[in-house]
Order: C-alpha cells, then structure tokens, then sequence
C-alpha cells in the first residue's frame, strides 16, 4: 500500500511541480490549496504525511492548520511539516531541534521552499518512512 502525501499550499505552482513527482514514485498524494480545504481533505484522506505552508489566506494559516491536525486522532503515526518560504523573506528560521520547539511550531519538521522535487523524496525516503515505519 502507497503512502499517502497531502501538500497544502496555495502556490499551485509548486503543487503542479511536486505532486506529479511523488506520484510517478509510487505515493498518494492529494493536495490543498486553503486552511478549510485542507481540513475536509485531511479528514477523509488520513495522510501520512503533510507538507504544510506556513502563509495561505492568514499569515499564521500553517501554525493555526497545524495545531488543528495535532489534535486530531492517529497524530503519533503521521509526519507534519512545515513547508514555507518565510525564512528567505524574513530571515527568521524555525527550528525543531527540541522537543518544545516542534511543539511551539506543531510540526515534526521545517523545509525551506522551494525544494527540488527530487530532494524533497529523499527528505520523505530518508526520514520520513523510517518515522512511518517505526510508528506501526
């Protein structure tokens, strides 16, 4: 069974560029492109994995999103990223180092965006699946 890949950003030029990449190596990916459509699609998809954007339709969109995907049920088995280009905006760069630092941030992890397509499925091969794997 495929891993299934929920992206939620509302650039649908990254989307069109990451999400037929992951599915061409075998994942179920579904994307989002707003907060509220990506609650209704979290809800019936159960993803394994999502690629949050920090800045949608509020600048705190991703921080809200997330917070609201930590307490949903199953969130020990799934991987929650926040995907974002603030920190080449901004200079400011998040951190999940520690444990109060993804808990502040409601993620397990941080990318800065744009990433390669080819390098965000390593980042998924290399850390995410062992995470999913160790999780069952």
């Amino acid at each position: 069974m495929s891993k299934k890949i929920l992206i939620i950003d509302d650039d649908p030029d990254l989307i069109e560029m990451y999400q037929p990449y992951l599915k061409q190596h075998g994942y179920d990916v579904r994307v989002a492109y707003n907060s509220s459509e990506a609650k209704e699609i979290f809800s019936e998809f159960d993803p394994d994995v999502v690629f949050c954007d920090l800045v949608m339709e509020h600048f705190d969109s991703g921080f809200v999103l997330c917070h609201w995907m930590n307490r949903q049920p199953e969130r020990s088995k799934r991987w929650v990223v926040i995907f974002t280009s603030t920190g080449h905006e901004t200079g400011y760069r998040f951190s999940t180092q520690t444990k109060e630092e993804k808990s502040w941030i409601n993620a397990d992890d941080y990318l800065d965006k744009p990433i390669a397509p080819r390098d965000l499925l390593q980042y998924v091969e290399e850390k995410v699946l062992p995470f999913l794997e160790e999780s069952k």
